[in-house]
């Protein structure tokens, strides 16, 4: 025991000793007790920069001692420092940059000035007290007893006057910050455990998105699987009826055939039976030197009778050669001085090989023909040659067949150097001409104005001249699908002499506008995979009397579309703008508009009232395949549908309930709201409870979406016709 107090003796004793010494340094003015090291260091800093002073004196490692830096004004730090300045100190071997301030050791701080180290030591008060102790990470001691005197203080600051208020403020103090640890602690274990169970959420939330998405690609895979297996069996279904049509056809060929032989048999033996007879009269005629009436034979459309006032010479030379002429003995000469027998020659002509003929029509389709066959039938009405290799249309081509109304000369090789200008000119009676797929560079000229139905699609048409369409005045049907035709180079105002037409197909070309000079009689129009970016509000001022526009597949959007464009038409019924950009509904639509297709957009949303100018109003909407959710539709969307609409298909979107105005619209016959993402059916979503007039709805498609049919009301379908109508099988996988 006395060893151990003995021990603690002497450590008192050397403290003092300690605190003795130091007592005999100078106090630093300002320099309060307790003061830390980084409040010292930074002091001394803000001292150095705000007095200016110079340094006093050099320390051991080159650094300057001052006094003090307390109340020099510290500047807001520069970390973007550019290695090799000429500011920067060097200390101990290491490379401190300019106003870098650091403690090289323990109550010592040290700044970078202007490329000087200035360093400043903390200066301890001196202690009255007999026992001293200095706390751990502190640079000056403390009083652990009752002092007698206080030691003086220079600063602002009162300093109290009692030590053991002192420990008791340095305890408390200890006490606080041991507390805002312990709270700094538990808040950081309380967002730990925060953060942690948001994570964990999370992983649940995307586990669950996981899920989802595997069981809605599963059941999309499923419903595309049920797709497939459909349309291979109605391909089955459709192959089969397709060879039963083939076989029928062929049987109707082979029936065809069988009956053409045996009429080309008969036509065989009633030529060689007038043979017989002509020269039968010829011998009685040398023998008796007697003449006899002219004996006329009847023959068929392909036999042709020669004129008796000209039994040596027929008005034209025969297409083909004959297939059977008279005998040699009534072709025999008359000697001289002899009168020449009066009788008919008669000529019949074969057709090429894969032709077939059927009352007044010939066809050669896929017959290898290279050139035009020289027929002579001027009762053919009729001629298909389709899918053969004709390059050529020479002049004369049809005057065998002058009284033609038809002619399909499609997937050929035409070029449009190989046509005669007068090449069709003959053919008065001429109505319908196809000349799709061929190599066709620009518009045969100096076609029949009797034409009526022209078809130049697949071809490469680079041109439409201003005169291509001259006399053309009777055409109504006109396609030139498929070929290279834009607003450049075609002529505003090529259309002007086509006074009849009423439809038109420039489809699969490269417009970026509607075509100009559209002529005024036009009713139909088809534009559809072009490359059309805007409608101009001019595009349709001269076409009072359109009423079919098809627009699908090009690049319009809602902004494209001027106010003007179409809004003030009266005939126009039917708009085509699907698989385009729009995004909206577009408004300024045709006041007379009956058909509208949006389907295969990115449309989120209906404005309201966009109807509402319609008279009499909406009838077929279709915005299929679209991105309308709850929130893209309004109450007043459908306004001015809801006694005209009779189909509206709003399927394949993001639909979480049946649309508001559903169940106020009177007319309604088909609504198709099938693969959505639809979960309740309220009882007065579809029909309305109030409304006591007959059920209208025909058919209703409710199938993919998420709705549990054990909690429809009992009434929710009471407007349908029929229950059996409702589709509400499959629903998707909750």
């Amino acid at each position: 025991m006395r060893l151990n107090l003995i021990l603690v003796l002497s450590i008192f004793v050397c403290l003092t000793f300690s605190l003795a010494e130091d007592q005999r340094r100078p106090l630093t003015r300002g320099r309060r007790r307790g003061v830390g090291p980084k409040r010292a260091r930074k002091q001394t800093y803000n001292a150095v920069l705000q007095q200016g002073k110079m340094p006093e004196g050099n320390g051991q490692d080159g650094s300057i001692f001052i006094e003090s830096y307390k109340n020099t004004k510290e500047p807001k730090p520069n970390y973007d420092v550019t290695p090799g300045k000429t500011e920067h100190c060097v200390f101990r071997g290491i490379t401190m940059f300019d106003t870098m301030v650091w403690s090289p050791k323990p109550c010592v701080t040290c700044l970078c000035s202007s490329g000087e180290v200035v360093c400043d030591q903390i200066k301890c008060p001196v202690l009255r007290c007999q026992l001293k102790f200095q706390p751990f990470g502190e640079c000056c001691p403390i009083c652990i007893d009752p002092v007698l005197d206080v030691p003086e203080y220079s600063g602002d600051s009162p300093v109290p006057n009692n030590p053991i208020k002192l420990d008791t403020e340095i305890s408390q103090r200890q006490t606080d910050r041991k507390e805002r640890q312990k709270k700094e602690g538990e808040e950081r274990i309380r967002k730990n455990d925060a953060e942690r169970k948001l994570r964990k959420k999370q992983k649940k939330e995307e586990a669950e998105r996981k899920r989802k998405s595997k069981e809605e690609k599963a059941a999309r895979e499923k419903e595309d699987e049920q797709r497939r297996l459909q349309e291979e069996e109605e391909e089955k279904v459709a192959a089969e009826e397709r060879r039963r049509r083939m076989k029928e056809q062929q049987r109707v060929e082979e029936e065809r055939a069988r009956r053409l032989e045996m009429e080309q048999r008969e036509m065989l033996r009633a030529l060689e039976e007038a043979s017989e007879r002509a020269q039968e009269v010829g011998e009685r005629l040398r023998g008796d030197e007697a003449t006899e009436e002219e004996e006329v034979v009847l023959l068929r459309g392909d036999v042709f009778q020669m004129p008796p006032a000209q039994p040596t010479a027929a008005p034209g030379p025969p297409p083909l050669p004959p297939l059977q002429k008279p005998s040699e003995a009534g072709e025999e000469e008359p000697e001289l001085g002899e009168e020449e027998p009066e009788h008919t020659e008669m000529v019949t002509t074969m057709l090429p090989p894969g032709c077939s003929i059927s009352d007044v029509i010939i066809t050669c389709e896929n017959a290898k023909l290279t050139n035009i066959p020289p027929l002579s039938i001027p009762e053919l009405k009729s001629l298909s040659l389709q899918g053969n290799e004709i390059k050529t249309i020479p002049a004369g081509a049809f005057n065998g067949i002058p009284n033609l109304e038809w002619i399909d000369l499609g997937k050929n090789k035409i070029l449009s150097s190989g046509i005669d200008p007068q090449a069709f000119k003959g053919l008065k009676f001429l109505s319908r001409l196809y000349l799709d797929g061929n190599l066709l560079e620009q518009i045969p000229s100096e076609l029949p104005s009797t034409l009526q139905e022209l078809k130049i699609n697949e071809n490469n048409l680079k041109e439409i001249e201003e005169n291509s369409f001259e006399g053309l005045s009777s055409l109504v049907t006109l396609e030139m699908e498929g070929n290279l035709l834009s607003e450049g180079n075609v002529n505003p105002q090529a259309f002007k002499p086509l006074k009849e037409l009423t439809y038109l197909r420039l489809s699969r070309n490269y417009f970026r506008t509607i075509p100009q000079g559209l002529p005024a009689s036009l009713q139909e129009l088809y534009l559809e995979n072009n490359r059309i970016e805007e409608i101009s509000e001019t595009a349709f001022n001269d076409t009072t009397n359109i009423n079919v526009v098809v627009l699908q597949h090009n690049k319009l959007d809602e902004s494209r579309i001027a106010p003007l464009a179409w809004i003030n038409q009266r005939n126009l019924e039917s708009i085509d703008l699907s698989h385009n950009n729009f995004y909206l509904v577009p408004s300024f639509l045709p006041k007379s508009l009956v058909h509208l297709v949006l389907a295969g957009n990115q449309i989120e949303r209906i404005p309201g009232y966009v109807f509402a100018h319609m008279e009499p109003g909406l009838e077929y909407l279709y915005l299929s395949y679209n991105k309308l959710d709850g929130e893209g539709i309004e109450p007043e969307s459908f306004f001015g549908t809801f006694s005209t609409m009779t189909e509206l298909c709003l399927d394949h979107n993001e639909l979480t309930a049946v649309p508001i105005g559903v169940n106020e619209m009177t007319a309604l016959h088909f609504l198709r709201l099938n693969s959505n993402k639809i979960r309740h059916i309220n009882e007065d979503a579809i029909c309305d409870p109030l409304n006591d007039n007959d059920s209208h709805l025909v058919a209703l498609r409710l199938e993919n979406n998420f709705i549990d049919s054990r909690k429809i009301p009992p009434t929710a379908f009471s407007c349908v016709r029929s229950y059996s109508s409702v589709v509400l099988k499959p629903q998707r996988i909750k």
